[in-house]
């Protein structure tokens, strides 16, 4: 079940588990056999309890989203997806070099730092 950003927010214990140096290539690398193996160099999972829980853009959404992952060796698990400001979203995937509608992009650091923000923000308040 996805998470919302409100749930997210209330559970401070996930949100500091977030790898914001994560990347989709480098998740690769570390967590599945067939990565690029000589570049990951001593970085690389070592039991399947290592979960690393980060952000990537899958360029080819519209609206365009930020979506959180939860990756091990055997598999990936999409969280949340989170609308955000949409003049990011193209910085992101130029940033990255990639051509929009093909890829998979790491966040832009502005886009990174406007998710930080809403995420440290103030507590969501309770429903009443």
């Amino acid at each position: 079940m996805m998470m919302t950003i409100e749930e997210l927010c209330k559970d401070r214990d996930f949100v500091i588990r977030i790898d914001w140096s994560m990347t989709q290539e480098k998740a690769i690398d570390m967590y599945l056999e067939w990565g690029a193996g000589w570049t990951r160099g001593t970085e690389f999972d070592r039991s399947d309890r290592d979960e690393p829980v980060y952000f990537v853009i899958y360029d080819w959404e519209v609206p365009p989203q930020v979506t959180l992952l939860r990756r091990n060796s055997r598999d990936v698990e999409e969280l949340a997806k989170i609308d955000g400001p949409g003049d990011l979203f193209p910085a992101s995937v130029e940033e990255a070099g990639k051509r929009a509608g093909v890829g998979v992009c790491p966040l832009s650091p502005d886009l990174k730092r406007w998710l930080r923000d809403l995420l440290d923000g103030p507590p969501v308040p309770e429903e009443v």
